[in-house]
Parts: structure tokens; C-alpha cells; sequence
């Protein structure tokens, strides 16, 4: 086959995976729009409360969503290796991790709503955000499991299912968050909270209907993991723990600074923190493409290790990598000239809009390094390796783009000699748009050392002849 046949060929397979993924994952983002959107009918506060429960809900389950993602390569490399009998082990204790890790993080969201007793909330702000935190947390353990079945699917190559049963879900959710909130069919309207119990239950119906379909598709026969009764296995636990604790790592350090930059620009006024915002979820959408692209290649390079094809891996890799910055162009082009009608799809407040295009404009600057760290990080999961992403993704958010953005948006004259003597150095805080200049330069760290650790493994990888290589200690 020749090159570029083979190059249409894999961009093709690539594609055909990731597509689903992609559509189920802003299903499942569509379920926080439509409880704030619908929240914001109810009133106000009920619109204040449910926002601060989604930011605490978010970087819950997308923590624990990292965590579960160990399930991934390890299920791809069994494909690979066409070792099926092994799949439902890995499958089992995967799931064991799941229920251990859903309860702990549901008594860590429990615990959170002690946060808004110490805030500065309307009455009705506060009974709102605590109640969604506490119902939703009943759902995390069915979260955490649902993950687990999405990584095994995903890595056997069916993603169809995922894209069907979320979408089935956020119709369903929207129908019994307008029932609940504002109280049809003989319900009592209960605002905020009615989004919080639509949450909860509909996380747990992703849950029932991946369960319903897997189980009476044959596509899933041949490595069933629930054909019997198996006991936790303590060191199979803790390889999936090492092995999936870094990648949890890494979500929250990236969820977690976009939480704190809207705390630290809410000093300087309400059009900034509702700028930055617009900006946020709008970039948060257009993130899904190369992130769902992470999720496929991660599948592909870890199936060509699994059949001893080292070769192949990486040229998945680097493919991949590829798409992600082909789409990243296309993205970059589009917010950078369309990025005032994005922000005023948000809001008809002059001003805001205005601030928004402008975070949206550096948002199209950094779209080709967001693009290939998500993507290189996936594909170097495939590897089976995911210390040293977490490692590099800290650097870039924790040392580099929070403090830069303090200083740049907040605090210019506490900078050293050096950043005042560089030129355009601000002397005035840049609010908002400081820190956004700060996570073009933390996300180029990200992207530029995460593809640098791609080629250095993939080498490796092919000096050894495909032979795995163990995670680090």
C-alpha cells in the first residue's frame, strides 16, 4: 500500500471512531447547558446556585473520569493481542475500582457543599448550590462505573452505543428537568434542585442503557464481563490505581485553573467573570473534537502495540496528531473571524461581548497547542504510560500559566526585573486577557513537551521491537 493510501486509510479508521465519541460527549455536556439554561427561567438565584454546583460537579467527574481511563490501553493492548479471555478480568476489577473510587468521591462532593456555608450567597443561592452538589453525588458511583464500560467499548472499537444512549439521555433529561423545575404533570416546581435530581437520575440511566445494549449485542459475546462472580483483586486494583491516579491528576489540574481564573478575575466585576465565561464554555465545545480524537487514537496505538506493531503505533500517533491540528486550523480560523457573533449568541450586553471577542481572539491563538496536547496526551496513553503527561500538563497549568496570568492579569508590578524589562510588558492588569495570554504561552509548553515525550516513547518503543514497556515507578 502506498503512502497516501495509507495515510487516507488510517485518517479514515481514525475518524470512524471518533465521531461517535465526539457526538456522545457533547450530549453529555448538552445536560449542564439545559440545567442552567432552564435554571435561569426559574430565577436568578436559582441560576446562581445550579452554576456553582455544576463548577464543583465538573471538576468532580472529570477527575474521576481520568481515573477511570486506565481501562482504555489496557483493554486495546488485549485487543491487539487478540488476548479476549483477558479483557473480562480487566473489565471486573476496573469496575471494583470504579464503585471504591464513585463512594469516595461521592463523600468528597458531599463535603464541598460546606464551601458555599462560608460564601457571601443569597439564602435561596446557597440552598440551591448545596442541594445539587449533595443529590448529584449519589450518581458518582454509577458515573464512575458508566466510564469503565465507556473505556472498554471504546477500546473493543464500538463507540456507536456511547453516542446513542447519551443522546437518548439528554432528551431525557431535558424532558424531566422542565418537569421538575418548573413543576409539570402534578409535580411541585422546585427551581435549582429539579435540575440536580434530573442529573442524578440521568447519570444513572447512561449507565442502564449502556448496560441494556451491550448486553444484547453480540459485538461484546467474546469478552462479556459479567459471565461471573469475581472478588476484588487487590494488585490488579492497584496497577489500575497507578496507572489511572495521574491521568485524574492531570483533568483536575486543568479543570481546577479554569475554576480558579474566574475566582480571581471576579474582583475586577461582573462583565469580566460573564466575558470569561462565554469564552470558556464556547472554547469547552469546540475542545471536544480534538479531545474525542485523543479518545480514538489512544485505541488505535494501543490495539498496534497490543498486536506487536510498533511501527504502526507510532504512524497512528502521529496521524492523529495530525488531524488534531488540521481541525485546529480550521477552528482558529473561525473563532478569530466569527468571534463577535459567538459572544453575542451569550448576551446582548455591549460591553461583555466586547471583552469576550477578545478572550475568544487568544482563544484562536491556542487552539493548535490545545489541540496537540490533548491528542498527543491520548495517544501516549496508548503506551500505557501517564506519569509523565501529568507531569508536563502541572508545569504548563501550575507553574506556568496561573502564576504568568496573576501576574499579567492581576498583579504586573510583583514581577521579576527581567518580565517588567520585556517588552509590552503591561503595567497596568490586564484582567481576564492576562490570564488567557498566560494559558496560550502554559498550553504551548503543554503541547510543545507532550509531543517531544511522543517521539522520545514511540522511539523507544521501536528500538525495543514493540516489547511493552512498564509504566515509570
Amino acid at each position: 500500500m502506498n503512502r497516501g493510501a495509507r495515510l487516507g486509510g488510517e485518517i479514515s479508521a481514525l475518524w470512524l471512531l471518533a465521531w461517535p465519541i465526539m457526538v456522545g460527549q457533547l450530549a453529555n455536556v448538552g445536560m449542564s447547558v439545559a440545567a442552567v439554561a432552564m435554571a435561569g427561567h426559574a430565577s436568578a438565584q436559582d441560576l446562581a446556585g445550579v452554576s456553582l454546583g455544576v463548577s464543583v460537579w465538573n471538576m468532580v467527574i472529570i477527575t474521576l473520569m481520568g481515573i477511570m481511563m486506565a481501562v482504555n490501553p489496557l483493554v486495546a493492548h488485549h485487543v491487539g493481542a487478540r488476548e479476549l479471555d483477558n479483557i473480562p478480568h480487566v473489565v471486573r476489577q476496573a469496575l471494583w475500582k470504579a464503585l471504591f473510587s464513585g463512594l469516595v468521591a461521592m463523600l468528597v462532593l458531599q463535603a464541598s457543599a460546606q464551601l458555599f456555608e462560608h460564601m457571601a450567597l443569597e439564602p435561596l443561592t446557597r440552598e440551591v448550590a448545596v442541594g445539587f452538589v449533595r443529590i448529584t453525588s449519589f450518581s458518582l458511583p454509577a458515573f464512575a462505573a458508566y466510564r469503565v464500560l465507556y473505556g472498554y467499548s471504546a477500546s473493543l472499537g464500538q463507540t456507536k452505543p456511547m453516542m446513542v444512549v447519551a443522546l437518548g439521555v439528554l432528551l431525557l433529561n431535558v424532558l424531566i428537568t422542565w418537569v421538575l423545575v418548573f413543576g409539570h404533570w402534578g409535580f411541585a416546581p422546585q427551581g435549582g434542585l429539579g435540575c440536580a435530581w434530573s442529573t442524578m437520575l440521568c447519570v444513572w440511566a447512561n449507565l442502564g442503557g449502556l448496560l441494556w445494549w451491550m448486553h444484547r449485542s453480540p459485538a461484546y459475546a467474546s469478552t462479556w464481563p459479567f459471565a461471573h462472580w469475581e472478588w476484588p483483586h487487590g494488585p490488579k486494583l492497584r496497577s489500575l490505581l497507578k496507572m489511572g491516579l495521574p491521568i485524574g491528576v492531570t483533568y483536575f489540574a486543568e479543570t481546577s485553573a479554569f475554576a480558579l481564573i474566574a475566582l480571581l478575575v471576579a474582583r475586577f466585576g461582573s462583565a469580566q467573570v460573564a466575558a470569561h465565561q462565554i469564552a470558556l464554555n464556547f472554547t469547552s465545545l469546540i475542545f471536544m473534537v480534538p479531545l474525542s480524537l485523543g479518545t480514538a487514537v489512544l485505541t488505535r496505538v494501543g490495539q498496534a502495540l497490543g498486536a506487536g506493531r510498533p511501527e504502526a503505533a507510532r504512524f497512528r500517533a502521529w496521524v492523529g496528531v495530525g488531524s488534531g491540528l488540521g481541525f485546529a486550523v480550521l477552528s482558529a480560523v473561525g473563532i478569530a473571524l466569527l468571534r463577535a457573533p459567538i459572544a453575542s449568541l451569550y448576551t446582548e450586553d455591549a460591553a461583555v461581548v466586547a471583552l469576550a471577542a477578545q478572550l475568544l481572539l487568544l482563544a484562536a491563538v491556542f487552539q493548535l497547542s490545545d489541540a496537540a496536547q490533548v491528542v498527543t496526551s491520548g495517544a501516549i496513553r496508548g503506551y500505557k504510560i501517564t506519569r509523565p503527561p501529568m507531569w508536563v500538563q502541572l508545569l504548563a497549568f501550575w507553574v506556568v500559566s496561573l502564576p504568568l496570568g496573576y501576574l499579567l492579569g492581576i498583579a504586573p508590578e510583583f514581577a521579576p526585573a527581567w518580565l517588567q524589562a520585556v517588552p509590552g510588558y503591561p503595567t497596568q492588569p490586564l484582567q481576564a486577557a492576562g490570564f488567557w495570554l498566560a494559558l496560550v504561552l502554559g498550553l504551548t509548553v503543554a503541547g510543545g513537551g507532550l509531543m517531544l515525550l511522543l517521539r522520545v516513547v514511540a522511539r523507544a518503543h521501536l528500538e525495543r521491537g514493540g516489547h511493552s514497556i512498564p509504566p515509570p515507578p
